[in-house]
Formats: C-alpha cells, sequence, structure tokens
C-alpha cells in the first residue's frame, strides 16, 4: 500500500506487536548473541549454500574458514548419515534437527590421530517461516569418545584374557588383544619359574636369565627372527631405578627410536628385546599380590603416531587384569600339583595280590581345568585271607577334595583291622564325615559317595555296601557281566538311613570291577540316570576272562575317553577272585571241656603232619592250646577250632563270648597272663573279630616257600 508523503517529503511506517511476540523476539536475540559470543563451542549460521553468515570466536581459532568455506562441511562421515555437508543438507530439507552426531576430523590432533567432534544442527526460518539456513554446534568430545573406547577396550580384555586357567594360554590372550587394539608387536615374558607354581620374586634386580618369554605376536607377519622367540630366556639386563616404577604400577612409555633402549642398558643382547623399526613403545610389568610375574610390552612400527597418557592408562588396566587372571592360574597350578603329589602319595599299587583277590587299579584325572578330584580305590588284607575292597567318590576338586579323600581312606584302613561288617563300616564312616562337615567353613561341600566290599576266599562269598555309589559289576568266567543290586544308600554325611548289604557267592575266577561315576560320563552316559547297558557293554568291551587284568583294564579306561562335557575322574577297581581248596580248610568244634583242649592239640598236630607243616606244629599247637583254654575257663557254650592253609596258616578259634582279648606283660610273681602275649610272640599277625552269635581270635603264621602250597 502506498504511503502519503509527510511534510518534509518523509514517511514513518509504524509496526504493532502484541507485548509476548516481542518478548520472545527480545529473548531469541538474546539468546542467539550469547551463543555467538561465547568461547567454548563452535556455533555457526549458514546460509542456504551452506556460507557461514555467522560464527562464534572459537570457529575461528579452529581453523574451520578457509577462503569462504567451512571446513566442517568436508567432514566425511557423522553416524550413518554420511558427510557433514549431507547433514546441513538434510536438516534443511526435512527441517528435523540433527542431535549429538559424531564424526572423525583427521589431522586436527598433534598425534596425527584427529579429533572427535559431535554435531547438532537445527533449521533457521525467515520471518514469513522459510527455511533459509541452519544452526550448527560442533563440541569437540575426544575425550569423552576415547574414554568409552577405553572402556569398551577394558571389558572386551576381561572378556578375553581372563578365562584360562593356564598361564601361557593367558599370555597368548594377552598379546592377541595388544596386537592390534594398541600397536604392531607385542611380547610377554613371565618369571621362569611361574610353570610349575614356584613363588615369584617382590623384587627384581634387574634381569638375569631368570624370566622366559611366554607368547608374541606380529600384525604383519611372523615374529622377527632377530627377537627373543617364545620360550627363550630374556638377556641380562642391569638393575635400576626404573625397575622399581615398574614394580610400583608405572607404564613405561617411550616415543622416540632409543628410548627403549636407554631403559634396558648396554648390554651384548639388548637389541633383541626392541624391534627393528620401532619409534613408539610401552611396557609394563605384571604384578599381583606384590609379585612380579612377568612383563607385558607392546611395539608401534608402521602407525605413525606415538603413544600418550590414555594409552598408558589402557595398557595399565589391561596388565592388571591379566596379571590377576595369570596370579590365579599360578596359585590353580599350584594347588592342582601339590593336590596331584598328595593322591600320588596316597594312592595304592596299581596291581597287587592277596590270598583272596588279584587286583589291578586305574585312575584317570578329568580333563579340562576342573581340578583334581577326591576318587580313591583301596584293596586291604583282612583276617583269615578275606581282602576288602573299596572305591569312593568325594564331592568337589583340588586340595580340598584330596584332604577329605586322604582323612576317609584313614579312617577306612583303621576301621577295617576292626574287621566291621561292611554296613557298620559305613555307619561309623558316616559320623566321621559329620563331624568333618561340622568342622568345615562350608559344610554343605563336605561329602562322598563309597561302596565297601569284602570278599571271603574260603565260603567264595562276597558282601557288599554302598553308600550313594554306582552299583558294582561281576564279570562271570564266561564273559557274562551282570550288576550286583546294592540299595546304593545315602551318601555319606546325610545320615539317617541304615545301609543294606547284599550278599552273593562267585565262582572262582571271576572279576569284581568297582568303579567311579567318572566311568560313565567319560563315555558320554549320564551317571544320575545310566542304564545297566551302559556299563555291562563298557567292561564286556574290554574283554577281561582270561586276559591279565592291567591289559584289560587299560583296554577300559580307552573305551570310556574323557571329554570336556563330561569332566570328572575315572577310577576303576578290578578283582579277580581266589578260592581256598576244601583240602585246605580243617574244621572241628568241641563241647566246654578242659580236656578237649589235648584233643584240639592232637589234631592239629595231625593235621600240619598232613599238609606237610612240620615245623609249624610246636607253635601252632601252642597257640591252640593257650585259646582254646581261655575259650574253655571263660566263656559258654560249644568252642570251634578251624585251619586254613593258604599263603599262610591261619588258626581260628570261636566262642560264644563279645569280651575283647587284652594283650598284657604279666610279672614274674603273677600266675598267669601270659598266654595271648606268647601268642603274639610266635605268629606274624594276630586280631579278633565279631559277630551276633560270638567272637573269633585268629592268628597266622608265615608258611616256609618249601612248605608254600603255592609251590607243590
Amino acid at each position: 500500500m502506498p504511503l502519503a508523503p509527510a511534510a518534509g517529503g518523509g514517511g514513518v511506517l509504524v509496526f504493532g506487536l502484541p507485548m509476548d511476540a516481542l518478548a520472545d523476539w527480545r529473548d531469541g536475540l538474546a539468546i542467539g548473541s550469547a551463543a555467538l559470543r561465547q568461547e567454548e563451542w563452535q556455533i555457526t549460521l549458514h546460509d542456504s549454500d551452506l556460507r557461514v553468515r555467522r560464527s562464534s570466536p572459537e570457529v575461528a581459532r579452529s581453523g574451520r574458514l578457509r577462503a569462504g568455506e567451512d571446513l566442517l562441511c568436508e567432514m566425511p562421515r557423522f553416524g550413518r548419515r554420511g558427510s557433514a555437508r549431507d547433514v546441513l543438507r538434510e536438516v534443511m530439507e526435512t527441517g528435523v534437527s540433527v542431535v549429538d552426531e559424531s564424526g572423525l576430523l583427521r589431522g586436527a590432533s598433534q598425534d596425527g590421530r584427529g579429533r572427535v567432534y559431535s554435531l547438532t544442527a537445527a533449521p533457521v526460518h525467515d520471518l514469513r517461516g522459510r527455511i533459509d539456513g541452519v544452526f550448527s554446534s560442533l563440541v569437540d568430545v575426544t575425550e569423552r569418545f576415547r574414554s568409552s573406547d577405553r572402556l569398551d577396550l577394558v571389558y572386551r580384555a576381561s572378556r578375553s584374557i581372563s578365562r584360562s586357567l593356564v598361564a601361557e594360554r593367558i599370555a597368548e590372550d594377552l598379546v592377541d588383544f595388544l596386537v592390534p587394539a594398541l600397536g604392531d608387536l607385542a611380547a610377554v615374558e613371565f618369571f621362569d619359574g611361574l610353570g610349575s607354581g614356584a613363588e615369584p620374586p617382590r623384587r627384581v634386580e634387574g634381569l638375569n636369565a631368570d624370566f622366559r618369554r611366554a607368547a608374541a605376536k606380529h600384525a604383519h607377519g611372523p615374529w622377527p627372527g632377530d627377537q627373543v622367540a617364545v620360550g627363550e630366556l630374556l638377556p641380562q639386563v642391569s638393575d635400576h631405578p626404573g625397575f622399581r616404577n615398574l614394580e610400583r604400577g608405572d607404564v613405561l612409555v617411550g616415543n622416540g627410536p632409543g628410548d627403549y633402549l636407554e631403559f634396558l642398558g648396554k648390554g651384548p643382547d639388548v637389541g633383541r628385546m626392541v624391534p627393528a623399526g620401532t619409534h613408539a613403545s610401552m611396557g609394563a610389568a605384571l604384578v599381583a599380590g606384590g609379585r612380579v610375574l612377568g612383563y607385558a610390552q607392546v611395539f608401534r612400527t608402521r602407525r605413525p603416531y606415538p603413544f600418550d597418557g590414555q594409552d598408558a592408562k589402557l595398557m595399565k588396566e589391561i596388565v592388571n587384569l591379566a596379571a590377576l587372571a595369570i596370579d590365579n592360574a599360578r596359585r590353580y597350578t599350584h594347588e592342582r600339583r601339590t593336590a596331584a603329589a598328595l593322591r600320588s602319595s596316597l594312592r595304592p599299587p596299581v596291581s597287587g595280590s592277596t590270598a583272596a583277590v588279584d587286583t589291578a587299579g586305574f585312575f584317570r584325572a578329568a580333563a579340562g581345568d576342573t581340578g583334581v578330584g577326591g576318587d580313591w580305590f583301596d584293596a586291604l588284607a583282612l583276617s583269615s585271607l578275606r581282602t576288602a575292597l573299596v572305591v569312593g567318590d568325594v564331592i568337589g576338586h583340588g586340595l580340598p577334595a584330596t584332604a577329605t579323600m586322604a582323612r576317609l581312606r584313614t579312617a577306612i584302613h583303621t576301621l577295617a583291622d576292626l574287621d566291621l561288617a561292611p554296613d557298620e563300616l559305613l555307619t561309623r564312616l558316616d559320623d566321621l564325615v559329620h563331624r568333618m562337615a561340622a568342622e568345615a567353613e562350608h559344610p554343605d561341600a563336605v561329602g562322598a559317595s563309597c561302596l565297601y566290599a569284602d570278599y571271603d576266599p574260603v565260603s567264595r562269598r562276597c558282601r557288599f555296601a554302598s553308600a550313594g555309589h554306582p552299583p558294582p559289576a561281576v564279570i562271570a568266567p564266561d564273559g557274562s557281566v551282570s550288576l550286583v543290586d546294592v540299595p546304593p544308600g545315602p551318601f555319606l554325611g546325610v545320615g539317617g538311613t541304615p545301609f543294606d548289604v547284599v550278599e552273593i557267592e562267585l565262582a572262582p575266577g571271576s572279576v569284581i570291577a568297582l568303579y567311579s561315576d567318572g566311568l560313565l560320563t567319560a563315555a558320554g552316559a549320564d551317571a544320575d540316570r545310566s542304564s545297566r547297558a551302559d556299563v555291562t557293554d563298557l567292561l564286556r568291551s574290554a574283554r577281561v576272562p582270561g586276559r591279565p587284568l592291567e591289559d584289560a583294564g587299560m583296554d577300559l579306561m580307552a573305551s570310556a575317553s574323557p571329554t570336556r562335557r563330561h569332566a570328572d575322574d575315572t577310577t576303576v577297581l578290578l578283582a579277580r577272585t581266589r578260592a581256598v581248596a576244601p583240602a585246605d580248610v580243617a574244621e572241628w568244634q568241641f563241647p566246654q571241656d578242659l580236656e578237649a583242649v589235648a584233643r584240639a592239640r592232637r589234631l592239629v598236630g595231625t593235621q600240619l603232619a598232613h599238609w606237610g607243616l612240620d615245623d609249624l606244629v610246636f607253635t601252632t599247637e601252642l597257640v591252640v592250646s593257650e585259646l582254646v583254654t581261655n575259650a574253655m575257663r571263660y566263656t559258654e557254650g560249644p568252642v570251634s577250632l578251624r585251619l586254613i592253609r593258604d599263603q599262610v596258616l591261619v588258626c581260628e578259634v570261636t566262642d560264644t563270648s563279645n569280651s575283647h582279648p587284652r594283650l598284657r606283660r604279666a610279672v614274674s610273681t603273677d600266675e598267669g597272663g601270659r598266654g595271648l602275649f606268647l601268642v603274639a610272640q610266635v605268629t606274624s599277625r594276630w586280631g579278633s573279630r565279631y559277630s551276633d552269635s560270638g567272637k573269633t581270635i585268629w592268628t597266622e603264621q608265615n608258611i616256609s616257600r618249601q612248605q608254600d602250597p603255592m609251590q607243590e
């Protein structure tokens, strides 16, 4: 609309605005002016052609503006949106703001690695509401980005380095991580005794042929031949204060070709520790618990930029993670070796022989890193030619399980000497485990399964009792395999339920097979739900009858190869039974009459003469006279006498009393009390055992080779 000229030739145009709109306009101008005057952020106002219309002072100082062009537009990539130019154009075309898109501006830092910036952009409207430019804010977030990247690297390091229990594998994981994460080459050295579980030093007096290279990696090919190879001892390096700094946790950073060589000194072979072309290096000590486990080094040869403080922080965190893992592996190795040595010292001979059975035992440690377990086996000679067979499995692994196994094995030896029935022996063993659990820091972790059997070669009968253990198997002389239906009973330490005894008769030459559940899991079966076929098939495949037990047992172990999925110790005890011929046993029973003592002596003398054991007549008559006389004097009911000839001569006297015989030394004025003392002097072993109907006192005398019936 044309305006009428005012007096004097001029005109005045007057606009009216609501007070609210005027306030918004004023506040907007204030905000924009403040943003453009501040000196922290790079604020820029671009026109529709992305030329800079206004900018904050920080933009000019950054060097972005060159010949009227904004170098921001040349930044190649922000997130997934393309270049900065593409981002700004997209904002103007769509009218949608972009917030905190990150991009890298190369060559914008002294180390040559560039800087990371966060870009925020919003459309600018003219008075008619049309978009005619774009407002952008650029913030340097390099430190935030690198901190996040460092945290991510530390997390990845913790995932990839700390899982193994083998120190050498951790060293390999460490160099695999350092290259390419930090450098082009990396190496790790260990204290030379680390692999054997030895205690590393707290202070290192330089390098004196006591550190060995454990792992090395080159990002661009094989490890250089002129450098110290894996498995080789490091050259000698004189001690100096720099080693104290490393022991305190400092990281040695060298950003010159000679920095690392200067630290190593002037030894004749120190050049073999610094790869050719190195222009930047970092080194740190692997320290855990105040002990120096080794060193880690990383070198840059092709990457053009040096190491900075952030790299040193990252190196320190990664090395600390690795040191803890290596120390854990060292302690595990030490404990495993100690447990293995302990159980090796406790393990009975692989093969043995008693009057009742020939035995062969086999043990194989679990695959993987589970640690030494608590499996054990035993074959114990009992009285009257009988033999006890034992297999057990302690809960857990490592030294605690081995120590528990040692205590249980010792207790079984002691209880077996008392000639207890299998169920009573397990009951007393269960009481012991209860006491051990009460003393333990973690009572729930104390327990064991156990199978106990005793075999009598005279009656050819075998008794079994089980405390939660897999059932025994019997391999008949014809090769047929059967499992003995022994009620499993509760685990040792559970208590509250009695143990049942199962008794069977065995043909001479039968093989009793006792085993731990590792035999089943190693073969791929489920130990908790294994079928009879799993066990019988394994035993049948070993072709036990007619073969030496050692050969059959090795085949049995080979047929059940361990897997990592079913990692458990495997223990097997095979026992081939013998039988005492009826002609080698003589039995008599006498009524309560002291005159029967003389008759007993005559019968024994006649029987020994018949067996050709004339040398034993006098001593045996003395033993029989003393034992039968005591039975006649101090008990009621009949008295039984039995002689058994085998590798030894066994003499047994059984009466109806449960009184315990005591060996004592009579003084010169005593009229009696010398009987058991004389018996102990003329026999090689003696003892007593008890039953529901009374007790049996037994003795053993050695038979010379000329009289040994096994030689006849």
